[in-house]
């Protein structure tokens, strides 16, 4: 499987539990005797923790958990965007915490529980800080690109026909590198960790994709449903093989107090209604729509002044009115 140790991110999502189920099962297999270890990320409460808890305990993996505060956060703002070299209003949210200097904002108040539990920080750069100078795992599965690939998105559930759906897959798959997978290839490679994320195999994507695109589309309301329904042998709990699908930046949040809102409310103080009025002004390209938005651009304009055409778009749900990238703007979203 590997020549170096093996770990996992694990978010509780279908994605990541099922790459971390299957890796754990192929260890075994393999004969591979450390415990593969497994990495959940999320504020106290967040629907990722609890349910990245569950399938560890199912699994076996030896499991770490990465909390963090709403405050924290909202302190490296500026330092994350400066590492993505990005504005694009999802990849900050989802990225916070991509920032050495969240180390020295937070106590580490650190207990000894049957699982390694450590108070942390967010984010998927801390994470593989973490990894990288406290453990000795250095090949690290991801369920990265299974969206993509799958039509993964809660606004596929919009898609008018199949055809248009494919189209959109691919066009996702082909922008990755901006995007989705920007994160998890900087913060990992940053801490000289090797990432594998086998959703976007080349045999298995040329294989999804030569299926029919009708087969390919959310059925019975459930996005995905051809890769849940192939695992649904007890590799994991079934209320996460069918769990529904949540936003990193929303699963990492609790339900009432969701990690978008709490941003949109600090930037409401970080940016007047005249800067925003006078945007398409100030910036042409990618005018900001919203407050977030403008604070997001000024910072990366304060580091890479005149470069805003680096991101060619925003990340925006397609077949929606919405100016939000937030799944919970969506109807299919969860109550």
């Amino acid at each position: 499987m590997a020549h170096r140790r093996i770990g996992c991110m694990l978010s509780g999502g279908l994605d990541s539990s099922t790459i971390a189920a299957l890796v754990v099962k192929n260890a075994k297999e393999m004969g591979i005797t450390y415990p593969v270890q497994t990495f959940a990320t999320g504020m106290e409460g967040s629907p990722d923790l609890a349910a990245a808890r569950k399938v560890a305990d199912h699994i076996g993996s030896e499991h770490h958990e990465v909390v963090f505060e709403p405050e924290d956060g909202l302190a490296v703002i500026e330092d994350v965007i400066y590492h993505l070299e990005s504005y694009d209003i999802t990849t900050v949210r989802a990225s916070i915490g991509q920032c050495p200097r969240l180390l020295s904002l937070v106590k580490l108040p650190l207990i000894k529980l049957p699982r390694y539990v450590l108070t942390f920080i967010v984010g998927m750069y801390l994470v593989s800080q973490y990894i990288s100078t406290k453990t000795d795992s250095v090949v690290i599965f991801s369920g990265e690109g299974a969206d993509e690939v799958a039509q993964g998105y809660i606004y596929f559930h919009n898609a008018p026909d199949s055809t248009k759906a494919n189209t959109e897959s691919h066009r996702l798959l082909n922008d990755l590198y901006m995007y989705d997978v920007l994160r998890a290839d900087r913060t990992t490679s940053a801490h000289g960790l090797e990432l594998r994320v086998p959703f976007l195999d080349h045999q298995f994507t040329g294989y999804y994709l030569s299926l029919p695109p009708s087969m390919r589309q959310p059925k019975n309301g459930i996005e995905k449903y051809m890769i849940r329904a192939a695992f649904d042998t007890g590799l994991l709990p079934n209320d996460i093989l069918w769990r529904p699908k949540e936003a990193f930046s929303d699963g990492v949040s609790s339900q009432k107090k969701p990690w978008f809102a709490i941003l949109q409310e600090f930037v409401e103080t970080q940016v007047n209604d005249e800067d925003l009025r006078k945007a398409a002004t100030t910036f042409p390209h990618n005018t900001p729509k919203t407050k977030e938005a403008y604070y997001y651009r000024k910072l990366f304009e304060k580091h890479y002044p005149g470069k805003g055409e680096w991101i060619p778009y925003y990340w925006m749900p397609k077949w929606s009115a919405s100016d939000d990238p937030s799944a919970r703007t969506l109807k299919h979203y969860k109550s």
